[in-house]
Protein backbone atom coordinates (compact mmCIF):
# COMPACT_ATOMS: atom_id res chain seq x y z
CA UNK A 1 0.00 0.00 0.00
CA UNK A 2 1.34 3.43 -0.92
CA UNK A 3 1.07 6.33 1.54
CA UNK A 4 0.81 9.51 -0.54
CA UNK A 5 -0.06 11.92 2.29
CA UNK A 6 2.31 12.67 5.17
CA UNK A 7 1.43 14.64 8.29
CA UNK A 8 4.09 16.25 10.44
CA UNK A 9 2.64 16.69 13.91
CA UNK A 10 3.66 19.73 15.93
CA UNK A 11 3.17 20.81 19.53
CA UNK A 12 -0.05 19.23 20.77
CA UNK A 13 -0.05 16.56 18.07
CA UNK A 14 2.77 14.22 19.06
CA UNK A 15 0.24 11.38 18.82
CA UNK A 16 -2.51 11.07 16.20
CA UNK A 17 -5.19 8.91 17.75
CA UNK A 18 -7.35 8.74 14.62
CA UNK A 19 -4.58 6.94 12.72
CA UNK A 20 -4.91 3.16 12.63
CA UNK A 21 -1.22 2.24 12.73
CA UNK A 22 -0.21 -0.73 10.58
CA UNK A 23 3.48 -0.49 11.27
CA UNK A 24 6.20 2.00 12.12
CA UNK A 25 9.66 2.22 10.72
CA UNK A 26 12.93 3.86 11.64
CA UNK A 27 14.39 5.40 8.49
CA UNK A 28 18.15 5.75 8.06
CA UNK A 29 18.90 8.92 6.13
CA UNK A 30 22.16 10.49 4.90
CA UNK A 31 21.42 13.33 7.34
CA UNK A 32 20.99 11.26 10.49
CA UNK A 33 17.85 10.01 12.22
CA UNK A 34 14.49 11.76 11.95
CA UNK A 35 12.68 13.00 15.04
CA UNK A 36 10.95 9.64 15.59
CA UNK A 37 9.99 6.45 13.79
CA UNK A 38 7.48 7.16 11.04
CA UNK A 39 4.05 5.59 11.54
CA UNK A 40 2.40 4.08 8.47
CA UNK A 41 -1.33 3.61 8.79
CA UNK A 42 -4.70 4.67 7.54
CA UNK A 43 -7.75 6.73 8.34
CA UNK A 44 -10.63 4.54 7.22
CA UNK A 45 -9.40 3.42 3.79
CA UNK A 46 -6.96 6.26 3.21
CA UNK A 47 -3.25 5.53 3.79
CA UNK A 48 -1.21 8.07 5.72
CA UNK A 49 2.29 8.69 7.08
CA UNK A 50 2.71 10.40 10.44
CA UNK A 51 5.85 11.87 11.99
CA UNK A 52 5.92 13.87 15.26
CA UNK A 53 8.26 16.79 14.66
CA UNK A 54 9.38 17.11 18.28
CA UNK A 55 9.66 13.37 18.92
CA UNK A 56 7.19 11.00 20.54
CA UNK A 57 7.87 12.52 23.98
CA UNK A 58 8.15 16.12 22.74
CA UNK A 59 11.81 16.30 23.73
CA UNK A 60 13.23 18.13 20.71
CA UNK A 61 13.22 21.95 20.80
CA UNK A 62 12.66 23.78 17.50
CA UNK A 63 16.30 24.65 16.88
CA UNK A 64 17.51 21.06 17.38
CA UNK A 65 15.04 19.30 15.07
CA UNK A 66 16.68 17.46 12.18
CA UNK A 67 14.46 18.94 9.50
CA UNK A 68 16.45 17.42 6.65
CA UNK A 69 16.18 13.91 8.06
CA UNK A 70 12.45 14.33 8.65
CA UNK A 71 11.66 15.41 5.09
CA UNK A 72 14.06 12.93 3.55
CA UNK A 73 12.46 10.07 5.51
CA UNK A 74 8.94 10.96 4.39
CA UNK A 75 10.07 11.32 0.79
CA UNK A 76 11.89 7.97 0.94
CA UNK A 77 8.71 6.30 2.20
CA UNK A 78 6.78 7.52 -0.83
CA UNK A 79 5.05 10.66 0.40
CA UNK A 80 3.62 12.75 -2.43
CA UNK A 81 2.47 15.70 -0.28
CA UNK A 82 3.13 16.96 3.24
CA UNK A 83 0.80 18.70 5.68
CA UNK A 84 2.49 20.32 8.67
CA UNK A 85 0.73 21.15 11.93
CA UNK A 86 2.06 24.17 13.82
CA UNK A 87 1.13 25.82 17.12
CA UNK A 88 1.47 29.58 16.73
CA UNK A 89 0.99 32.94 18.35
CA UNK A 90 -1.29 35.48 16.66
CA UNK A 91 -0.35 39.08 15.97
CA UNK A 92 -3.68 40.65 14.85
CA UNK A 93 -6.47 40.53 17.46
CA UNK A 94 -8.88 39.02 14.93
CA UNK A 95 -6.91 35.77 15.11
CA UNK A 96 -7.97 34.54 18.53
CA UNK A 97 -6.69 31.51 20.45
CA UNK A 98 -8.37 28.34 19.24
CA UNK A 99 -8.65 29.54 15.64
CA UNK A 100 -7.13 27.54 12.81
CA UNK A 101 -5.22 29.43 10.11
CA UNK A 102 -3.94 28.02 6.82
CA UNK A 103 -1.18 30.49 5.89
CA UNK A 104 -0.32 31.46 2.34
CA UNK A 105 3.18 32.89 2.83
CA UNK A 106 6.06 33.06 5.30
CA UNK A 107 9.14 34.99 6.38
CA UNK A 108 12.14 33.17 7.82
CA UNK A 109 13.86 34.86 10.77
CA UNK A 110 15.82 31.80 11.92
CA UNK A 111 19.57 31.53 11.82
CA UNK A 112 22.05 28.68 12.18
CA UNK A 113 19.72 25.96 10.91
CA UNK A 114 20.80 23.70 8.08
CA UNK A 115 18.25 24.82 5.53
CA UNK A 116 19.06 22.95 2.32
CA UNK A 117 19.93 19.55 0.90
CA UNK A 118 22.54 21.32 -1.23
CA UNK A 119 26.05 19.94 -1.10
CA UNK A 120 29.25 20.73 -3.02
CA UNK A 121 28.49 19.93 -6.64
CA UNK A 122 24.75 19.75 -5.96
CA UNK A 123 23.56 23.32 -5.46
CA UNK A 124 19.76 23.54 -5.42
CA UNK A 125 18.09 26.83 -6.28
CA UNK A 126 14.34 26.46 -5.89
CA UNK A 127 11.58 28.98 -6.40
CA UNK A 128 9.79 29.73 -3.12
CA UNK A 129 7.57 32.56 -4.31
CA UNK A 130 4.59 30.63 -2.97
CA UNK A 131 5.93 28.36 -0.23
CA UNK A 132 2.60 26.65 0.40
CA UNK A 133 0.88 24.54 -2.24
CA UNK A 134 -2.42 26.14 -3.20
CA UNK A 135 -4.23 22.90 -3.95
CA UNK A 136 -3.31 21.54 -0.53
CA UNK A 137 -4.35 24.79 1.11
CA UNK A 138 -7.75 24.75 -0.53
CA UNK A 139 -8.34 21.12 0.47
CA UNK A 140 -7.45 21.89 4.08
CA UNK A 141 -9.73 24.93 4.24
CA UNK A 142 -12.56 22.92 2.69
CA UNK A 143 -12.03 20.18 5.28
CA UNK A 144 -12.16 22.72 8.11
CA UNK A 145 -15.42 24.16 6.81
CA UNK A 146 -16.93 20.69 6.44
CA UNK A 147 -16.03 19.89 10.05
CA UNK A 148 -17.26 23.21 11.41
CA UNK A 149 -13.76 24.23 12.51
CA UNK A 150 -13.21 28.00 12.72
CA UNK A 151 -10.61 28.61 10.03
CA UNK A 152 -8.98 31.58 8.32
CA UNK A 153 -7.58 31.06 4.84
CA UNK A 154 -4.43 33.11 4.39
CA UNK A 155 -1.85 34.73 6.60
CA UNK A 156 1.90 35.28 6.76
CA UNK A 157 3.81 32.96 9.08
CA UNK A 158 6.93 34.36 10.78
CA UNK A 159 9.42 31.67 11.77
CA UNK A 160 11.60 32.70 14.72
CA UNK A 161 14.51 30.72 16.20
CA UNK A 162 12.99 29.73 19.57
CA UNK A 163 12.80 28.09 21.92
CA UNK A 164 12.14 31.32 23.81
CA UNK A 165 9.10 33.35 22.97
CA UNK A 166 9.48 36.76 21.37
CA UNK A 167 9.67 40.20 22.94
CA UNK A 168 6.89 42.73 22.42
CA UNK A 169 9.24 44.86 20.31
CA UNK A 170 10.06 41.87 18.12
CA UNK A 171 6.36 41.24 17.55
CA UNK A 172 5.91 44.91 16.61
CA UNK A 173 8.67 44.45 14.06
CA UNK A 174 7.03 41.32 12.66
CA UNK A 175 3.77 43.20 12.30
CA UNK A 176 5.54 45.98 10.37
CA UNK A 177 6.98 43.26 8.13
CA UNK A 178 3.47 42.05 7.36
CA UNK A 179 3.34 38.94 9.53
CA UNK A 180 0.17 37.56 11.09
CA UNK A 181 1.42 34.42 12.85
CA UNK A 182 4.58 33.60 14.75
CA UNK A 183 6.01 30.12 15.24
CA UNK A 184 9.34 28.35 15.45
CA UNK A 185 9.18 25.34 13.11
CA UNK A 186 7.87 26.43 9.71
CA UNK A 187 11.36 26.81 8.26
CA UNK A 188 13.42 25.23 6.86
CA UNK A 189 10.66 22.63 6.58
CA UNK A 190 8.84 24.39 3.74
CA UNK A 191 12.03 25.01 1.75
CA UNK A 192 13.25 21.44 2.16
CA UNK A 193 9.91 20.09 0.96
CA UNK A 194 10.19 22.31 -2.12
CA UNK A 195 13.70 21.00 -2.84
CA UNK A 196 12.28 17.47 -2.79
CA UNK A 197 9.36 18.44 -5.03
CA UNK A 198 6.83 17.74 -2.27
CA UNK A 199 3.69 19.91 -2.17
CA UNK A 200 3.57 21.36 1.35
CA UNK A 201 1.02 23.25 3.42
CA UNK A 202 0.57 24.19 7.06
CA UNK A 203 -2.34 23.99 9.47
CA UNK A 204 -1.69 26.51 12.23
CA UNK A 205 -3.52 26.44 15.55
CA UNK A 206 -3.44 29.79 17.33
CA UNK A 207 -2.60 29.06 20.96
CA UNK A 208 -1.88 32.54 22.33
CA UNK A 209 -1.81 36.22 21.48
CA UNK A 210 1.75 37.13 20.53
CA UNK A 211 3.95 38.97 23.03
CA UNK A 212 2.51 42.35 23.96
CA UNK A 213 -0.85 41.56 22.36
CA UNK A 214 -2.51 39.94 25.36
CA UNK A 215 -3.47 41.03 28.85
CA UNK A 216 -0.37 39.73 30.57
CA UNK A 217 2.47 37.24 30.34
CA UNK A 218 2.22 34.21 28.09
CA UNK A 219 2.09 31.05 30.19
CA UNK A 220 2.45 27.44 29.11
CA UNK A 221 -0.53 26.56 31.29
CA UNK A 222 -2.79 28.78 29.19
CA UNK A 223 -1.30 27.46 25.97
CA UNK A 224 -1.86 23.86 27.05
CA UNK A 225 -5.54 24.53 27.67
CA UNK A 226 -5.97 25.88 24.14
CA UNK A 227 -3.94 23.01 22.70
CA UNK A 228 -6.10 20.41 24.41
CA UNK A 229 -9.28 21.87 22.96
CA UNK A 230 -8.02 23.21 19.64
CA UNK A 231 -6.25 20.06 18.53
CA UNK A 232 -9.55 18.19 18.68
CA UNK A 233 -10.73 20.31 15.76
CA UNK A 234 -7.40 20.02 13.97
CA UNK A 235 -7.54 16.23 14.21
CA UNK A 236 -11.06 16.19 12.77
CA UNK A 237 -9.97 18.53 10.00
CA UNK A 238 -7.01 16.30 9.12
CA UNK A 239 -9.14 13.16 9.10
CA UNK A 240 -11.65 14.79 6.74
CA UNK A 241 -8.82 16.07 4.56
CA UNK A 242 -7.15 12.66 4.38
CA UNK A 243 -10.38 10.92 3.40
CA UNK A 244 -11.11 13.38 0.64
CA UNK A 245 -7.73 14.44 -0.67
CA UNK A 246 -5.38 11.44 -0.63
CA UNK A 247 -6.53 10.33 -4.08
CA UNK A 248 -5.29 13.61 -5.55
CA UNK A 249 -1.71 12.64 -4.73
CA UNK A 250 -1.90 8.87 -5.25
Amino acid sequence: MTHPIAIIGGTGLDQYQELVVERQTTVDTPFGPPSAPVKLGRIEAQPLLFLPRHGVDHSLPPHEINYRANLHALHALGAKAVVAVNAVGAIPPAMAPGMVVVPHDLIDYTWGRVSSFSAPGDVRHVDLTRPYDERLREALVDAAEAEGVSCTSGGVYACTPGPRLETAAEINRLERDGCDLVGMTGMPEAALARELGLPYASVCLVVNPAAGRGAGEITMAEIEVVLAQGMLGVRRLLARFARGAAALWS
